[in-house]
């Protein structure tokens, strides 16, 4: 009752603020704990337990990552992963060794630092849409690679230590054992965990299914726990093999609830963990070591990315994501304290420096988000291209997803055109492949009159911003009357608006992929491929007829209502007229 309370009073309140749900988590746990109101006490076993949650959202990423997806990942996940690792752990192993560290501990404690959190990390992705971008698929990358990292470094800690201990390395039995325990998740998930599932589905109980699969994740986790593996890791290497099951999107549904619940019991036990003593009694020494962990981490990771060719805001993007410690971090310190690698003074000191590390990231991506992406990317968008005049055919506003299509369709038939797109990141990724592309904004008529707005044909009006495609239409429309609009629209609200501003044109973006699925539907349920192509064209030439009349009456909201009531209802006597006995069976 106590967890449920906090985390329903402060995960709104700090979301309602724009601070995200992962530091109300942690302020929740740090009111309740023992540094705050003292409700709960036993954060330790909390936090172990909790770590499930972390266990459950890496299954269901898994899930969406194929084996043959996974593999061709190995180089962001072991290139830029291991590099991440070693170089972050050597500098921060340097200064730790300058501070008076024994080069043992001092290594050992900057690897350990060097993780990041893949529970925050994600979560603050997820939250804000960012996992399919490209600094959020490198993120992921870096994470995986210091989950597979965790093994080997538990490892090496007895060996830093000299072996007092516990026993000094890993014997060839205990090798054999993990790779015969990998093995062994991999033969029975490709071959025997459909069966499993299969047999749970048949009893048609979706609680014997839930139960199922929460009995195959764990059972993982616990297993590759037991010989020491990253719980999170076997949980991940079984997602991944049901990637292409057809129960993936079941399970993705039944696990996300509980992933939910125990990420945020996680984050609210590492709350619990702060130790405020530590603040009052060594303050500037905790900002030291919190600042000097997140500044390396943050330099490291944006010089990598931007080695690895990431635009300047991309690779900001991933520094900001990613400087915090990581969970492992508490299993770690423990076991080189075992291994007196340091004191147990140490290890509170290093535990409260990873917690604080995690509770300023969502301010940090909080400062990037509000403030240094507005500074930053404007002076980036300034100056923009000076774009010759070629005389193209067609100019193309907005190189996104939509635009891109729309310029190779052109570039097969050699027709000239000219693209301007504002994002200096998106114009910096299409010039690497190959493509010709201007930076600029199509919303400045300057440079539509530089780029040949006067003599072109045609404007694909492509941009993804409702606002400025009105904008711009309404712009081109006054200054450049017989250059024709061709416009993307986001919805019927957003087709009228461009309506008003004149276009010839407004393509609602999802239509014509939507009407295609609908044409595949219905083939696939027993119409032939000509009856299936005259529902959707008449389908669609019913819904243009629609739209131009919802146009006219958009300013009577009544006559607009029924008005389309009636339609729908005429719609529908057309069809169920065509189906009658006399006219023949429309799945001949």
């Amino acid at each position: 009752m106590i967890f449920l309370a906090a985390a329903v009073v402060a995960v709104p309140l700090f979301k309602r603020l724009g601070l995200g749900s992962v530091l109300g988590y942690l302020a929740a746990g740090s009111i309740i704990g023992p540094a705050g109101f003292g409700a709960v006490t036993d954060y330790q076993s909390i936090l172990h337990f909790a770590e499930f949650g972390v266990v459950l959202l890496l299954f269901i990423i898994g899930l969406e990552l194929n084996p043959g997806r996974l593999w061709s990942m190995r180089r962001p996940v072991f290139g830029l992963g291991g590099a991440q690792v070693v170089i972050t752990g050597l500098i921060l192993a340097a200064i730790g060794y300058v501070l008076g560290l024994g080069w043992p501990a001092a290594l050992a404690i900057g690897w350990i630092l060097s993780f990041s959190s893949t529970a925050f990390a994600l979560q603050l992705l997820e939250e804000k849409e960012e996992l399919s971008t490209l600094h959020g698929r490198l993120s992921f990358a870096i994470l995986l690679f210091q989950d597979i990292a965790v093994i080997p470094l538990l490892a090496i800690l007895p060996l830093l230590g000299g072996g007092e201990g516990q026993e000094s390395g890993l014997s060839l039995f205990e090798v054999l054992r993990t790779v015969a325990v990998i093995a062994l998740v991999i033969i029975v998930g490709r071959f025997f965990v459909r069966h499993y599932l299969r047999m749970a589905a048949q009893t048609r109980s979706s609680e014997v299914f839930n139960a199922a699969t929460l009995l195959l994740v764990i059972g993982v986790a616990l297993l590759m726990d037991s010989i020491g593996l990253s719980m999170a890791l076997g949980s991940f290497l079984a997602g991944v093999l049901l990637a292409d099951s057809e129960y993936r999107h079941e399970l993705e549904a039944d696990i996300e609830p509980f992933k939910g619940l125990l990420l945020g019991l996680f984050f609210i036990a590492v709350g619990m963990s702060v130790d405020y003593r530590l603040l009052l009694e060594s303050p500037l020494q905790v900002a030291f070591l919190v600042l000097a962990l997140v500044g390396v981490k943050f330099a490291v990771l944006f010089v990598l990315g931007r080695v690895v060719g990431l635009p300047a805001a991309s690779a900001r993007n991933m520094a900001f994501v990613l400087p915090q410690g990581g969970e492992f971090a508490f299993v770690l310190f423990e076991a080189a304290a075992g291994n007196q690698l340091m004191d147990h003074e140490l290890e509170r000191l290093l535990v409260v420096t990873v917690c604080l590390s995690m509770a300023v990231t969502p301010f940090l991506s909080l400062f990037n988000e509000r403030l240094l992406r507005r500074i930053l990317d404007n002076q980036e968008e300034k100056p923009y291209d000076e774009i010759p005049d070629e005389a193209p055919a067609v100019l193309i506003a907005g190189f996104g997803r939509f635009g891109q299509i729309v310029a190779r369709v052109l570039r097969l038939q050699q027709i000239g055109f000219t693209v301007l797109e504002r994002s200096a990141a998106q114009v910096e990724v299409a010039r690497k492949f190959g493509s010709k592309i201007y930076y600029g904004d199509a919303g400045r008529l300057d440079l539509l009159e530089s780029a040949g707005a006067a003599r072109a044909k045609l404007l694909v009006l492509a941009i993804d911003e409702t606002e400025a495609a009105v904008r711009i239409a309404r712009l081109v429309r006054s200054h450049f009357p017989d250059l024709k609009i061709f416009a993307r629209a986001r919805n019927r609200s957003h087709t009228f608006d461009l309506m008003d501003a004149g276009v010839h044109l407004a393509n609602r973006e999802t239509l014509f992929s939507s009407l295609e699925v609908g044409r595949l539907t219905l083939m696939e349920l027993g119409f032939s491929e000509k009856d299936a192509r005259s529902t959707i064209e008449r389908f669609r030439e019913h819904d243009e007829m629609i739209l131009k009349e919802q146009y006219r009456l958009r300013e009577d909201e009544v006559r607009l209502i029924n008005f389309s009531k009636q339609a729908a209802r005429q719609l529908e006597d057309t069809f169920r007229a065509d189906s009658t006995p006399d006219s023949g069976d429309m799945r001949t």
